[in-house]
C-alpha cells in the first residue's frame, strides 16, 4: 500500500429539509386548519480515528464528501427525516488543518476519538408554526437552511514507538529490514527513502513499532529537503534512534541534526534517545571506541555500535529497546 501523509478534501454538511404547506381535510372537521410539518435537519460530518488505517491514500481518489440532506415535512404535522450523519474514518495521529494550514482544528491522537467538524443545517418550519389568532390559515412555510461547506487539510503524523533519524544514506532502511519484516527500499544513493516506512519488531513477546523516517539534512526545520514533513513524524515517536554512519563526520552530523530538532520543537530535543553507530564492520574496533569517546563529550545518551550486514550489536539494540518499553 502506498503511504500518503497529506491530503486536501472538501466537506459539505447536509441541507435542511423544507417545511410543508398543508391543511387538514377531514370529513367531520369543519375548520381543519394548517398541519404542515417541519423539515428534517441535515446530516452532520464527523471524523473518527481508527486503528486499522495507517495512510491517507483513500483521500487521493475521493476528495469530496457530502452528508445527507434532511427530508421535507409532510401533512398531518409530520416532521421530515433527519439526514444521516457522515463519519469519515482516518488513521490515529491525523491532524485536521484549516485550508491555509495556519490553524489546527483537531488532533486525533487517540483510538476511536471523534470530532464534529460541520453540523447539519436546520430544517424549515411548516405552515402550522405560523398559525396565530389573526392568521388562522397561514400559507407561509420556510425552506431549510443550506449546509455549511469547508476545505480542510489532513496531515498524518505517524504514531510509532521508535523513529530512526539521521542524514541520508546512513543505513536506516537496512536496519529496519533487519529488525523487522519490513521491505524498505535500499540503495546506494541519498534520499532512497522518500516516505516513512513502518515495521514491527517482536522481542520477548513484545511488539515495538519502528519507523524509518526520510533522511534529514541541515536546514530541515526551515523546510529544506523533506524538511517539515520529516520532522512532523518525529513528534509522535516515543524514542529516537539517531543513526550515525562511522564513515562520515559523526560529531558534526549528530550536532547538526540535534540543532534541527531543537529549532523545530523543543519537545523533540527532550525525547529519549539512542545513538547508533552504523556500518561498524567497515572500521577497526579501536576507531569505534574513539567515536564513542568523542560523542560522550557532547551527549549522555546510550551509544550502541551496530552493523546491519554482520548483525554486530543488533541483539544489544533489541534488548535496549525492550528495556525502555518495559
Amino acid at each position: 500500500m502506498q503511504f500518503l501523509d497529506e491530503a486536501k478534501i472538501y466537506l459539505k454538511a447536509g441541507n435542511g429539509g423544507s417545511g410543508c404547506l398543508s391543511f387538514r381535510r377531514e370529513k367531520y372537521v369543519e375548520f381543519g386548519g394548517p398541519d404542515g410539518g417541519d423539515g428534517g435537519k441535515g446530516g452532520d460530518i464527523l471524523f473518527k480515528a481508527v486503528n486499522n488505517l495507517n495512510t491517507l491514500i483513500d483521500f487521493r481518489y475521493k476528495q469530496h464528501f457530502k452528508s445527507e440532506s434532511g427530508k421535507s415535512g409532510a401533512g398531518k404535522n409530520k416532521t421530515g427525516l433527519n439526514g444521516k450523519k457522515l463519519v469519515i474514518k482516518v488513521p490515529v495521529g491525523t491532524v485536521i488543518l484549516s485550508e491555509d494550514k495556519k490553524k489546527t482544528l483537531k488532533d486525533l491522537s487517540e483510538k476511536n476519538e471523534t470530532f464534529k467538524i460541520l453540523s447539519g443545517a436546520k430544517g424549515g418550519k411548516g405552515n402550522h408554526k405560523f398559525k396565530s389568532s389573526t392568521n388562522r390559515a397561514p400559507r407561509r412555510f420556510d425552506k431549510g437552511d443550506t449546509g455549511g461547506e469547508v476545505w480542510v487539510w489532513l496531515r498524518l503524523k505517524l504514531i510509532a514507538d521508535v523513529g530512526f533519524i539521521g542524514f541520508p544514506n546512513v543505513g536506516k532502511s537496512t536496519l529496519l529490514s533487519v529488525l523487522s519484516n519490513a521491505k524498505a527500499k535500499i540503495a546506494n544513493y541519498p534520499f532512497t527513502t522518500l516516505k516513512p516506512q513502518l515495521g514491527v519488531m517482536r522481542q520477548n513477546y513484545k511488539d515495538i513499532v519502528l519507523a524509518d523516517l526520510p533522511g534529514l539534512i541541515e536546514g530541515a526545520s526551515d523546510g529544506i529537503g523533506l524538511g517539515l514533513k520529516f520532522l512532523a513524524h518525529v513528534e509522535r515517536c516515543k524514542v529516537i534512534c539517531h543513526v550515525c554512519d562511522v564513515s562520515q563526520n559523526i560529531n558534526d552530523n549528530y550536532l547538526a541534526i540535534r540543532k534541527e530538532l531543537k529549532k523545530y520543537d523543543k519537545i523533540l530535543e527532550d525525547k529519549k534517545e539512542l545513538i547508533l553507530l552504523s556500518k561498524c564492520d567497515t572500521v577497526e574496533p579501536k576507531k569505534i571506541e574513539q567515536f564513542k569517546t568523542e560523542l560522550k563529550k557532547v551527549t549522555n545518551s546510550e551509544i550502541i555500535p551496530i552493523s546491519s550486514h554482520t548483525n554486530f550489536g543488533i541483539n544489544k539494540l533489541r534488548l535496549s529497546l525492550v528495556k525502555i518499553f518495559e
